[in-house]
């Protein structure tokens, strides 16, 4: 059986176990759109209260809001698990993962499904498809096809951060703080253009902690705005691939520091 089969089966049988409480599906999915919700009412008070953001307009500050948000939907809808690696290293529940045939982080990842992030991705495509709609985006086959190319890449970036971030837990025993931080990180600046910060900041949010390759220059290059940018056109347009090769690397971080693992009983 292939891996994508494997986490599918386990992942929907997951979910069916969590459905039997329909009542409890709907309010978390709708608690997910409400908190989601929450920050895009904060942009819209800044935009507000100061009109465009650095010649970016309402609606196309949306759109960069609406991009990051269906990317981060796009992991945590299905990988929400690794949220909580903290707790089940440190209690010992991965041992059961190392015994089992297979890819241990397959059956980690779908050990346990929270529907709560789902409110993310269908609230991040739903201001996607609306947002998409009003800016000023030449749209054709191609550029949809980038759409999709730039959300799945902004998936595996953030994924790939959480990854690589979660597989020191095997030599720390807890990396919650740091993680919340950067997730937090991503949900406050994310959607803005990064254009409005200093160089400075620019140049991490784009080297050090590469949130920009998410939203910001993906959508610099839909929208014909590339000129603005710090960075070549070209790095702008393979956004896509940068969240590729950073989850590469981070599952790469993941096998070697999986070896440091010692079970609680140790």
């Amino acid at each position: 059986m292939s891996p994508v089969r494997a986490w599918w089966m386990l992942t929907r049988a997951a979910v069916r176990a969590q459905a039997q409480y329909r009542v409890n599906v709907v309010v978390t999915i709708l608690a997910g759109v409400v908190y989601q919700g929450v920050g895009l009412a904060s942009i819209a008070v800044v935009l507000h209260r100061f009109g465009d953001l650095g010649t970016w307009s309402v609606a196309e500050v949306t759109f960069l809001y609406a991009l990051r948000l269906t990317a981060h939907g796009v992991w945590v809808a299905p990988f929400n698990q690794l949220l909580s690696i903290d707790e089940i290293v440190r209690e010992g529940h991965f041992d059961r993962f190392l015994v089992r045939p297979g890819n241990p982080l397959l059956y980690f990842l779908t050990y346990r499904v929270s529907l709560m992030p789902t409110g993310d991705l269908l609230g991040g495509l739903v201001l996607l498809a609306a947002a998409s709609a009003v800016t000023p985006i030449d749209w054709s086959v191609a550029a949809v096809a980038y759409v999709v190319l730039a959300v799945l890449g902004g998936a595996c970036l953030e994924f790939g951060i959480q990854l690589g971030l979660g597989a020191l837990t095997f030599r720390t025993l807890s990396t919650q703080a740091l993680r919340s931080t950067i997730d937090t990180v991503f949900n406050t600046f994310g959607g803005y253009p990064m254009h409005i910060f200093s160089g400075t900041a620019q140049f991490v949010s784009t080297f050090v902690l590469p949130l920009a390759f998410v939203a910001y220059l993906p959508g610099t290059v839909l929208m014909n705005r590339t000129g603005e940018l710090r960075v070549p056109g070209w790095l702008a347009a393979g956004s896509p691939l940068v969240g590729c090769l950073l989850l590469a690397g981070a599952y790469t971080i993941w096998v070697r520091e999986l070896r440091r693992y010692q079970s609680s009983g140790h």
